[in-house]
C-alpha cells in the first residue's frame, strides 16, 4: 500500500490539521479530536484492490465523529468493512456500541452518522466495497453495522485472517487475483454477518442466507459439466422453486448464474497472463463448458467480442503498457 501521509514529515504544530484534511479526503468527512496535539503522531496508507479502496489508518488517541451534516453532503455509497489490527476503537452507531480488539471485524455505514473512540497506538483497515454487492447477499444493512465479529468461531476467524493480510499482499497481486480476492472480501463479510448476526434477524436473514447458500453451491460446482438446477438446490438445502424465486429478485436463475459465474471464471483466465499456455477451449472445458460454438456465443453477448479476441486485445494492452513504461 502506498504511503500518503506521516507526521514524522510535518512541523508537531501542524500535524493534527494536515491528518484529518487527509484522512478526510481518502475516507469520509468527519470531525475529530486529538487526546494531545503536541504529541499526536499518525500515518495512512492507501491501495486498490481491483476497485477495492483500502486505507491503513495508525494513529495516536483521538475522537472522531460523523454527524448529519457530514452524510448530507456525501458522494460516495460505499460501506465501510473495518478490521482493527493494532489497539482498541469504540464505535457507536445507530444506537449499538462496541468496542473492537485486535482480528475484530465491523461494518459501518457511513450515510448514517456514526461516533468513534482511537486508543493509543490504534491501528485500523478500512475496506470501501459497494453497497449493491454486499446487499445482494445480506439483504437490509441498516440492522448489521456496529456488530462485532469476534475471530472466535471459524467463520470470523477465517475473516479476520483474509483482512489482515491486505495490506501486506494487494499490491503484489496479479488483476485477475486481486478480482478474486475482492469478491471473496463480500463473500466473507457476508458469511460472517449472517451467522454472527442472522439467528436474530426476520425473514429476510433467511432469505439472505439462503441466496448465499445458493451462490456458494454454484461455485462450489462451476467445473462440473453435468451441473445442473437441481443439483444446486440440494447442496444448498432448498427447492428449485424456491432458490429461482431467490434468484429472481436479481433477475437471474439458477442456471444464468451458474452462466454468468462461468464466463466470468473464463474471462478472468483469458485475462491472466500466468494462462497463456492454456488454450481458450482448454479454459472453457475447464469450468464446464462442453459446448464451444455455445461458449463462444455466450461469451460474445456478455462481453462484446469472442474469447480468441478478447485474449488477443488484453495482449496487446498489456504489452502497450509495458514498452509504454519502459520509455517513461
Amino acid at each position: 500500500m502506498k504511503k500518503l501521509f506521516s507526521t514524522t514529515d510535518v512541523d508537531p504544530r501542524h500535524r493534527f490539521d494536515y491528518w484529518h484534511s487527509v484522512a478526510c479526503d481518502n475516507l469520509v468527512g468527519h470531525s475529530s479530536t486529538p487526546e494531545c496535539r503536541q504529541t499526536f503522531n499518525a500515518e495512512l496508507r492507501s491501495g486498490m484492490l481491483a476497485g477495492t479502496g483500502l486505507v491503513l489508518f495508525e494513529n495516536s488517541a483521538m475522537d472522531v465523529a460523523r454527524t448529519a451534516k457530514h452524510v448530507a453532503q456525501a458522494q460516495s455509497d460505499d460501506l465501510f468493512i473495518c478490521h482493527q489490527t493494532a489497539g482498541l476503537l469504540t464505535l457507536e452507531q445507530d444506537g449499538r456500541q462496541l468496542i473492537l480488539g485486535v482480528g475484530d471485524v465491523t461494518l459501518v455505514d457511513p450515510n448514517l452518522p456514526y461516533a468513534a473512540k482511537f486508543s493509543a497506538a490504534s491501528e485500523l483497515l478500512v475496506v470501501k466495497v459497494a453497497r449493491g454487492a454486499l446487499e445482494a447477499r445480506v439483504g437490509r444493512i441498516r440492522d448489521l453495522t456496529a456488530i462485532a465479529l469476534r475471530p472466535s468461531n471459524p467463520e470470523n476467524r477465517w475473516t479476520s485472517s483474509f483482512l489482515a493480510m491486505l495490506p501486506s499482499i494487494s499490491d503484489r497481486l496479479t488483476f485477475t487475483a486481486q478480482e478474486i480476492a475482492s469478491n471473496q472480501i463480500v463473500d466473507l463479510v457476508a458469511m460472517s454477518l449472517l451467522g454472527t448476526y442472522g439467528s436474530a434477524r426476520s425473514r429476510i436473514s433467511s432469505w439472505a442466507l439462503s441466496l448465499l447458500r445458493v451462490r456458494s453451491a454454484i461455485e462450489a460446482r462451476l467445473s462440473d459439466p453435468k451441473l445442473n438446477a437441481a443439483t444446486v438446490a440440494e447442496a444448498a438445502g432448498v427447492s428449485v422453486r424456491h432458490a429461482n424465486d431467490l434468484l429472481a429478485k436479481e433477475c437471474t436463475s439458477i442456471m444464468r448464474l451458474v452462466l454468468a459465474m462461468r464466463l466470468q471464471r473464463c474471462r478472468q483466465a483469458l485475462e491472466d497472463p500466468l494462462q497463456n499456455h492454456r488454450t481458450v477451449s482448454e479454459i472453457a472445458r475447464g469450468w464446464g463448458f462442453s459446448d464451444m460454438t455455445h461458449f463462444g456465443r455466450s461469451f460474445k453477448a456478455m462481453y462484446g467480442m469472442l474469447p480468441r479476441d478478447f485474449r488477443k486485445a488484453g495482449s496487446l494492452k498489456r504489452s502497450q503498457l509495458t514498452s509504454g513504461n519502459s520509455t517513461s
